[in-house]
């Protein structure tokens, strides 16, 4: 039986769409006949040099240095070269609107809101990078950003990339030995942080952190504070810091100059989750970045100078650098900092309604809390602005996607995106002029050669009557590909964690099938794959069908070593008061097993009080089953909740039959 979609778009959606303007250029450019999205794709997999030079015209990347060659050596992966002579700088292409147009709004937890527009923010940046440039600040330098996402975190990054120095950012619910994890191994001369934050109802310090920070990074220079709680925060604790208004104070400020710059010139240092040793520093270049992005906004998302973009995430997330790009393609960008949950969740629903959110960015965490709260945001609000749903952080579950079209809006484009932090981007996102099928993405993102392989390098596409599910790789370059991890000599561990397994291939970590439709399933991440008897099993395979249950509000489901073979261990956190019992561990199973394969029912079911998470929101399903098995956790700073690993410890369930 053939599934319909939740959701296809209108005609004039569809042509009204810049995929579909963008198609059509396309085909007068290189007289082609394109008659669907997934041509176009064959084609931009097929024509790398054609279809880049063309994102590259569409979406009008501003650079002084016209580029030579789109792509050379096209053939090397790693080692392929993107827009050869091409200058240009990533601020300059985010800071080009000096409309008197709302740029940013930033809404704090407290309720607290501000707003610029595009020419207030230019001044901003412009005052900024002039005391950056006064300081002795240049291009190669590294400014770290310790800081809540608020306005103030963008305008460091842009007067940061302006001068051609390279951006990178924490949150501050990071502990201390997780920021110096991370900052310490990229020595950075300047720190901007917050005086404190607000989180949950709780007012929470920075400063005290940044004075541990300051002991084991000696090359901080000047810490910059910004103040968010207090309007005159006391910082005489703080080495060579400087309230963010006496930095910038001073007259005859420079007018904003933007150092141009090779394509490939780092832009950003972004980490890896850090949860299984020390993160790693993933460099990522400028243009690369940046093109990739507009692609994805303009192309994926339709989003435009009309539209306003929010996304639930911290700076430590790429999907922070993700948002504030959106100014790239004129579209305005709500910040929100704080705890998703507060006011029950009505706060970021009030914001659609108050902001005229079209493109609204969250977690598949936050739908499936709405859903088990019974949150109906249809009948408590307007959400008449509301085009796009988009949702990462963890594969959505196909309820979910019911709880979107049921009980949120019918008429929306939901979509799920699956990426990384090291592509900075998406190799599997929405489409406005595609059908939404339940529990699947939409689509593989134009020019990324996506494809699941099986562990021996074959296509799961090419082999018929087989298993589907395969390990995410990518079989051709493409533009944010990273230039390589800080202080990696020879590009020796850049080299073992993309391309060792697969070579001249990238190798993803996520574990996933491509379905009829040409969307794609995610089943989890590869590492997490459970292997019970021989047969794999996704964890999201499982987590689909926890989430039917109504009395569990969360899982972690991991594998545990027993008597030569892996058996299938589930931990559940269930509503307030709640008890589990036979009634409900057999409603588990029995959905469970319904609804997949008796291999994927767990051997064990315990109930726990939390579920430990990444400081981004991911479960961290490793850290769990180190611990059932006696192993150490080697980076508990990377957590958000550490102290909820001990409750895993010492399970007496877990040595019994």
């Amino acid at each position: 039986m053939i599934e319909e979609p939740l959701w296809t778009p209108s005609p004039e959606r569809i042509a009204d769409s810049q995929l579909t303007q963008f198609m059509n250029q396309v085909e007068e450019r290189y007289n082609l006949t394109l008659y669907s999205y997934f041509d176009l794709y064959r084609w931009s997999i097929e024509k790398p040099n054609q279809f880049w030079s063309a994102v590259w015209s569409f979406c009008d990347i501003k650079a002084s240095q016209p580029f030579e060659e789109a792509l050379v050596d096209g053939d090397k992966f790693p080692g392929a070269s993107w827009f050869t002579g091409s200058q240009l700088n990533f601020a300059e292409n985010l800071l080009r609107s000096h409309e008197d147009k709302t740029a940013l709004v930033g809404i704090l937890e407290n309720g607290e809101r501000r707003s610029v527009t595009h020419n207030e923010l230019f001044i901003e940046v412009e005052k900024l990078a002039h005391a950056m440039r006064n300081h002795g600040i240049i291009k190669g330098d590294r400014v770290t950003g310790f800081m809540p996402n608020i306005i103030e975190t963008v305008v460091a990054m842009l007067a940061t990339s302006s001068i051609g120095a390279i951006w990178s950012s924490c949150s501050p619910d990071f502990g201390i030995n997780g920021v110096c994890d991370r900052f310490g191994q990229i020595a950075p001369r300047l720190l901007f942080t917050a005086d404190a934050y607000y989180y949950n109802g709780k007012t929470i310090n920075c400063l005290e952190k940044v004075k541990a920070i300051q002991e084991k990074i000696d090359s901080i220079e000047k810490v910059i504070v910004v103040p968010v709680v207090e309007a005159k925060p006391e910082t005489s604790g703080v080495k060579n810091a400087v309230l963010l208004n006496n930095f910038t104070t001073g007259d005859n400020v420079s007018p904003l100059k933007f150092e141009q710059l090779p394509f490939d010139h780092p832009l950003f240092i972004m980490y890896s989750s850090g949860t299984t040793g020390v993160p790693k520093c993933i460099v990522h270049g400028s243009g690369g970045t940046l093109l990739q992005h507009v692609k994805e906004h303009r192309l994926h998302t339709d989003l435009s100078e009309n539209d306003v973009l929010f996304y639930y995430t911290t700076c430590g997330w790429m999907m922070w650098n993700w948002l504030v790009s959106g100014l790239a393609s004129g579209a305005a960008v709500v910040l929100y900092d704080g705890s998703p949950f507060a006011n029950e969740g009505a706060l970021l629903l009030d914001a659609i309604d108050n902001e005229g959110i079209t493109a609204f960015g969250t977690s598949a965490k936050f739908v499936a809390s709405l859903e088990k709260a019974s949150v109906k945001p249809n009948r408590t609000h307007n959400l008449a602005s509301l085009k796009t749903i988009l949702s990462t952080g963890s594969p959505l579950s196909a309820e979910g996607f019911d709880y979107i079209y049921r009980d949120f809006k019918h008429d929306v484009c939901l979509s799920s995106i699956c990426g990384g932090t090291d592509i900075i981007s998406c190799f599997i996102l929405g489409n406005p002029t595609l059908p939404v099928f339940k529990g699947e993405i939409q689509c593989i993102g134009l020019g990324m050669a996506v494809d699941f392989w099986n562990e021996d390098g074959q296509s799961l596409r090419e082999l018929e009557g087989e298993d589907r599910k395969g390990e995410l790789v990518c079989t051709k370059p493409f533009p944010s590909t990273p230039l390589g991890f800080w202080n990696d000599p020879g590009n020796e561990k850049f080299h073992s964690t993309y391309f060792d397994r697969f070579p001249n291939v990238w190798a993803h970590g996520d574990y996933g099938e491509i379905t009829e439709n040409g969307g794609v399933i995610i089943h989890g991440r590869s590492d997490a794959v459970l292997n019970p008897g021989g047969v794999r099993i996704g964890t999201a395979e499982i987590y689909r069908q926890v989430e039917k249950v109504d009395q569990v509000l969360d899982s972690i489901v991991v594998g545990q070593d027993w008597e030569d073979d892996t058996r299938v261990i589930l931990f559940v956190v269930l509503r307030e008061g709640v008890i589990l019992d036979d009634d409900i561990e057999s409603e588990l199973r029995l959905t469970i097993r319904s609804n997949t394969t008796p291999r994927h029912v767990p051997a064990k079911i315990i109930q726990v009080g939390d579920i430990p998470r990444t400081i981004s929101g991911k479960i961290v399903e490793l850290a769990v089953r180190n611990v059932i098995h006696d192993l150490p956790v080697k980076n508990t700073d990377a957590l958000a909740n550490p102290e909820t690993l001990e409750q895993f410890k010492n399970i007496p369930a877990l040595a019994e039959d």
